[in-house]
């Protein structure tokens, strides 16, 4: 995956994992890389975010884990205006299908070679 920042490291646990995935429909990407690149900043303005990761697969999906500290900065995340606009958009234009899942984190582990 690739993070939002190369130093970005997971917080220790309990933290919030949003995880959106999106099949672009393949009609319409007028306006679609521009919201991308807005969506970024935006869901970092709430006090509780910690950072991003995202991939792109080879079928053309995407995945995107954006993490938050707490449910009430992703509660206001997803009611934020210009992100309802957006997300009416991608129904309507650039998404042939997409899923959000919310997960609170409660233990994390993993290893890493140096």
């Amino acid at each position: 995956m690739s993070a939002d920042s190369t130093s970005f490291q997971r917080p220790e646990p309990p933290y919030y994992a949003v995880i959106i995935t999106t099949l672009p429909s393949g009609e319409d990407p007028e306006g679609y890389a521009d919201a991308n690149r807005r969506m970024g900043p935006l869901s970092a303005k709430w006090p509780g975010y910690l950072g991003r990761e995202s991939e792109s697969g080879p079928d053309g999906r995407d995945l995107l884990v954006v993490y938050y500290s707490d449910a009430e900065s992703i509660a206001s995340w997803k009611a934020d205006p210009e992100h309802l606009e957006v997300q009416r958009l991608g129904r309507e234009r650039w998404y042939a299908s997409y899923s959000v899942e919310v997960a609170r984190v409660e233990r994390a582990y993993g290893f890493r070679r140096d």
